[in-house]
């Protein structure tokens, strides 16, 4: 029992605290409470533009898009099949990636915030809360990160793994506000809301393993 509870609790604990901290910033953009939060680091980050700097961000604000992701989505998927040959890694990583961009569907057409429109480099429809590219890198880097982080066999390579992967989350989110369409809250909502499906996904996964391993263990018995 000891074993069961430290293997899984953590993965919950992660989810629930990036739900709590959801929840407060969905709330303090109802209540209009987070406008200086956003206001002040709009200005820090798109102080920096300069011609180079706008196709850097336009650079990672594709990766973050839509059909990059399904692409690097499915790269993944064939090596990881390849690698690892366990389909079980192949649907951990569909249903992150599914379920994320459901989440983002449904989340912003409850709150329906409508996207910055001052300094606009380039132009995008919808709505705004919580960001689509920061929710799908998340989910994306993160699943991928969790997935490998057990076959790489040292300490270096996994910290190289980590560091690789927050450089490509963040970077989309700041290439976002970068080019005004998207406020900080929702970069950051979104990260958080992913936090909480992915951590969730892992607790399923582990479980999954778990109740595997014990089915095989009955069955050499």
């Amino acid at each position: 029992m000891h074993n069961w509870k430290k293997n899984f609790s953590f993965p919950l604990l992660v989810a629930a605290l990036c739900m709590i901290a959801f929840i407060s910033i969905a709330l303090s953009i109802s209540d209009n409470q987070i406008h200086r939060f956003d206001d002040t680091l709009i200005g820090w980050i798109q102080g920096l533009e300069s011609p180079g700097m706008t196709q850097f961000m336009q650079f990672f604000t594709w990766i973050g898009s839509e059909m990059p992701v399904v692409i690097i989505t499915i790269i993944a998927m064939i090596v990881l099949y390849v690698w690892l040959r366990h389909k079980r890694e192949l649907l951990f990583l569909a249903c992150v990636l599914a379920g994320s961009t459901l989440l983002n569907a449904l989340l912003k057409l409850v709150f329906q915030r409508a996207r910055p429109t001052i300094n606009r480099i380039i132009e995008v429809s919808g709505y705004s809360f919580p960001s689509g590219h920061s929710m799908a890198a998340f989910s994306l880097y993160g699943g991928l990160a969790f997935l490998i982080w057990k076959h790489v066999p040292t300490v270096t390579g996994r910290v190289l793994m980590i560091v690789a992967s927050a450089v490509f989350i963040l970077t989309i989110g700041i290439s976002r506000i970068y080019l005004g369409v998207h406020y900080p809250s929702d970069i950051v909502g979104g990260y958080f809301l992913s936090g909480c499906w992915l951590s969730t996904c892992i607790w399923f996964y582990r479980r999954h393993l778990e109740r595997m391993s014990q089915l095989q263990s009955r069955r050499l018995a």
